[in-house]
This record gives structure tokens, C-alpha cells and sequence, in this order.
């Protein structure tokens, strides 16, 4: 059993270190490699002077979430680790972190990802305990702001799971491809699990493998960088993964929620990064299209084991669509 932890980091430098603290202390023996995403803050001197046991792979430019973790997963397969985990910079994992995601993977040779259980840096709530999709066409963590941290502890079969604290199999990650570095971040990890679940692969919870995570250090720092992420990868996630069957489902309902979202950022003063991001998604369309022809050639699963997988309703945060939606039944 060969396990690889990749770290991306982007101007982490004060989150890095409790997070490389944590993976030192592993009661499993790994490899952690660190893919520096073109930093200015003087990561790499930090990580040269304090951290000569990691390897680091500096990258010239940020290449995101997407193209910085394909780096880092590149090398490891490149090395011949069997399993390949990915941790954000701004979390720390419990000691046994990685050994209790390696057991549940272990457990069946079926299993793809295993999704460990996000908590907040203080401990109070959780953060996710995987990834949901509803047929709004709206991904959302699962348990988020949950007070009962034991709340999904026996909810382990998932949809997806979070790329900022998951254990995927080498195989699997050779089987179906690796992060789709067009979505630079947000939503990157909901297309790798479609395209999983497509191919037959399971993604599981090993709610014994606990993780703790400081919600948007990153992200946060960049004035409408959630809204453009937003808009220009929410719907590439349909156009390339979604069955016909249920198009019919998804599409109209994922119209009124990308509307909705458009014109909430308009109105909060985010109206240029908007456009700018569905200009970029519709750009790209034709190349998702042709891509979407590949996945759904290469699928081996009827549409019928997918439903159970699906959420069935809004997203629990939703509460404008929830009540347009209202409005809508009663007109």
C-alpha cells in the first residue's frame, strides 16, 4: 500500500504549515508533495528552510485547483502510488486521517474515492461529509453547518466527495481521467465524480477519517471569484455528464437557478465577472459537447442505478428558489 497526500497552495503561507504539521504526524507512512501554484508570498523559501522531507512541485503560474492537483497526481502515478489523497492548504487531518481512508478503500476493489468528513477548524459543525447533486442542477456539500458532527456516520454511500479532502484510487483516476483543468476551481470534483459513477466506480464516507477545514481561506481573498467559477462551470457539469434520460429533468430546472444566480450578482455589484463567466462557458461549449460524447460512449452503467443517487429536491440553503419555486406552483 502506497499512498501520495498533494497539497495545492496559493499564497497559503500561513495556513501551510499546521497543514503539513498534520500530515507529518500520520500514523500511516506517505509521500506529501506539495504543488506551489505560482506563489508571492514567499512559500517556497518557507518550505525549502522547514520542510525538506516534502516534495514540491512549484509551478510557474497558478494553475488553480484543477491544474494544480493534476501536477501533483501526475507525479504521484508517475511514482506508482496505488492511492492518491488530496488535502486543502488550509486544513489539518487528524493522525489517523489517512490510514482510516486507506481501510475503507480497501474494503472494495469497486471503490474509487473515498470522501473523509470535513469539519470547521473549530470543531463545532461540519463542513461536508460529501457531495451531493441535486436535480437542479445544483451541487452542494453534504451535513454543511450541521451541529451533530455523527449526524451522516451512517450515510457512507455518496455521490461524490470533496477534492479539498478525499482518497482516490490510482486506477480509477487512470480508468476515467483526472480533474478537468478548464473549471480551474469550484465544481471540478462534482464533474470527477460523475464521471466515476459513469464508469462504474463507488465513492464512499470513511466518517473515522476526520479532517478540519478553515471554509474559504482561499477563495475568499478574490474579490468575485466564486461567482465566475460559478457561472462558468455550473453548467459544463450537465453538459458533460448528465444522461439524456434525465436532461429533461435537470436543464429547465438549472435555467431558473443560473438566472436567478446571474442576477443576484448584477445586483451585488458583480455584474462584469458575471457576464465574463458565462461568455467563457458558452466559449467552451463546443468543446464540452465533444467531450460529453466520449463519457457517455464510455459509460457502463444503466441510468436507472444513478437516481438513487441523486437529490430529489433543492439543496437545503436554497431558500430564494424555494420560494420562487412557490410562487411558481401558485400562479
Amino acid at each position: 500500500m502506497s499512498v501520495a497526500v498533494v497539497v495545492p497552495t496559493w499564497n497559503g503561507l500561513e495556513d501551510l504549515p499546521a497543514c503539513l504539521d498534520s500530515l507529518r504526524r500520520q500514523s500511516t507512512p506517505i509521500e506529501i508533495v506539495v504543488v506551489e501554484n505560482g506563489s508571492s508570498d514567499g512559500t517556497t523559501e518557507m518550505l525549502r528552510a522547514s520542510y525538506a522531507d516534502v516534495t514540491v512541485l512549484v509551478q510557474a503560474v497558478n494553475l488553480g485547483f484543477a491544474g494544480g492537483v493534476n501536477a501533483g497526481i501526475r507525479y504521484a502515478l508517475h511514482r506508482g502510488h496505488e492511492f492518491v489523497a488530496l488535502l486543502n492548504n488550509d486544513a489539518i487531518a487528524d493522525p489517523s486521517w489517512v490510514e482510516h481512508l486507506v481501510s475503507e478503500m480497501e474494503r472494495d476493489h469497486r471503490v474509487g474515492m473515498v470522501a473523509s468528513k470535513f469539519v470547521t477548524i473549530d470543531g463545532a459543525r461540519l463542513d461536508s461529509t460529501g457531495e451531493c447533486y441535486s436535480v437542479w442542477g445544483l451541487p452542494f456539500p453534504r451535513g454543511r453547518g450541521e451541529e451533530r458532527l455523527d449526524a451522516f456516520d451512517e450515510a457512507t454511500e455518496l455521490f461524490g466527495a470533496s477534492g479539498g479532502s478525499t482518497l482516490y484510487r490510482a486506477d480509477m483516476l487512470r480508468d476515467v481521467g483526472l480533474f478537468d483543468e478548464d473549471f480551474f476551481a469550484y465544481f471540478e470534483d462534482v464533474d470527477l465524480s460523475w464521471r466515476a459513477h459513469l464508469r462504474g466506480w463507488r465513492v464512499r464516507l470513511a466518517p473515522s477519517a476526520i479532517a478540519y477545514h478553515r471554509i474559504g481561506a482561499t477563495s475568499g481573498r478574490i474579490p468575485g471569484f466564486t461567482t465566475y467559477q460559478t457561472l462558468k462551470n455550473l453548467f459544463w457539469v450537465v453538459v458533460k455528464n448528465v444522461p439524456r434520460r434525465y436532461l429533461r429533468t435537470i436543464v429547465p430546472r438549472l435555467a431558473l437557478a443560473y438566472t436567478l444566480t446571474f442576477w443576484r450578482a448584477v445586483l451585488h455589484g458583480n455584474g462584469a465577472v458575471a457576464v465574463k463567466g458565462v461568455c467563457v462557458a458558452t466559449l467552451k461549449l463546443p468543446k464540452k459537447m465533444r467531450e460529453r460524447r466520449t463519457i457517455q460512449r464510455r459509460r457502463s452503467i444503466a441510468d436507472a442505478t444513478l437516481r438513487p443517487l441523486l437529490t430529489w429536491d433543492l439543496p437545503p440553503g436554497s431558500t430564494n428558489l424555494r420560494r420562487l419555486r412557490r410562487l411558481l406552483r401558485r400562479s
